[in-house]
């Protein structure tokens, strides 16, 4: 009887999971390879992979793809440096470090949707927002930062409300670094920019290798920021495959081609994954 207590316990969570994640993914399989389009539901019908065929044709899924590769690698390219770069400078003891800290994490807290509208309106806006002022202010024309630069804006959109989560993990990282070994490498003449190369970068591997891992399964994903500043346009300019998908489904009210470009997302998602997975664990292996 002892034995099946484990499983008894382990059920709600095995059923809130099967509910949670396996009913939606066999429903998307399934209407994956059916004709169906919410406006004309009585047409349904099997179609095989079509639906995959029609989304991989799609004349936005090539930029899409493309945005979306551009999107992840230059925000984690910024969070990782840029975010080494304000660990370190945090990391030294000066009057109100904690407070900077917490001013530095704090933009996490912040909903990816108010995030969006906050760079919309009081910071990219071309008439008032305060990039427009600065340029003002030094005799320049204001750059419509959403219409010129649109996939760039929601960079850097993304790279403001994930920057904080890199701080934050490099912060903690600093935390247990060996102070003994520093003040020696010091005593020995070492250099700042050796102490970073030979010390600081070695020691941060680890957290570098999580954050990159755990920002990618997430900026797969990127959808508030774009819906809510640039509507993925003007054209496709800042699409990417999740808004595609959107497009497809509530736009285009076609579930079959939505259902197989959200199993296109989750096979990339995967693949993804692994590959961090193992570059995580030879990371720590090491």
């Amino acid at each position: 009887m002892n034995r099946f207590i484990p499983r008894i316990l382990l059920a709600p969570a095995v059923l809130t999971l099967f509910l949670w994640m396996i009913v939606p993914l066999v429903m998307s399989i399934y209407f994956s390879v059916i004709r169906y389009n919410l406006m004309q539901p009585d047409q349904s019908g099997f179609i095989g992979l079509e639906n995959f065929e029609y989304f991989i044709t799609d004349p936005s899924f090539g930029t899409a793809v493309s945005n979306t590769l551009l999107l992840l690698g230059s925000v984690i390219v910024l969070t990782v440096v840029v975010g080494i770069l304000l660990a370190l400078l945090v990391d030294a003891p000066f009057p109100g470090r904690n407070i900077v800290r917490i001013l530095l994490i704090s933009p996490f807290f912040v909903m990816p949707t108010v995030n969006a509208l906050l760079w919309k309106h009081m910071m990219m806006n071309p008439i008032y927002g305060v990039l427009a002022q600065v340029w003002i202010f030094f005799g320049a024309t204001p750059v419509d930062w959403l219409t010129d630069w649109p996939l760039w804006s929601v960079i850097l959109i993304v790279t403001w409300q994930w920057l904080p989560f890199a701080t934050l993990i490099f912060i903690t990282a600093l935390q247990s670094m060996d102070r003994e070994q520093l003040e020696a490498s010091r005593m020995d003449g070492a250099t700042y920019l050796q102490q970073l190369r030979y010390l600081y970068i070695p020691h941060l591997g680890r957290s570098m290798a999580v954050v990159v891992m755990i920002e990618m399964i997430f900026l797969l994903s990127v959808f508030a920021e774009i819906y809510t500043t640039t509507g993925g346009g003007p054209g496709d300019a800042s699409t990417n495959v999740a808004f595609l998908i959107f497009k497809q489904a509530l736009l285009n009210f076609d579930a079959g081609v939505a259902s197989a470009g959200a199993l296109f997302a989750v096979v990339l998602a995967n693949i993804a994954g692994i590959f961090l997975i193992r570059m995580v664990g030879k990371n720590l292996d090491k």
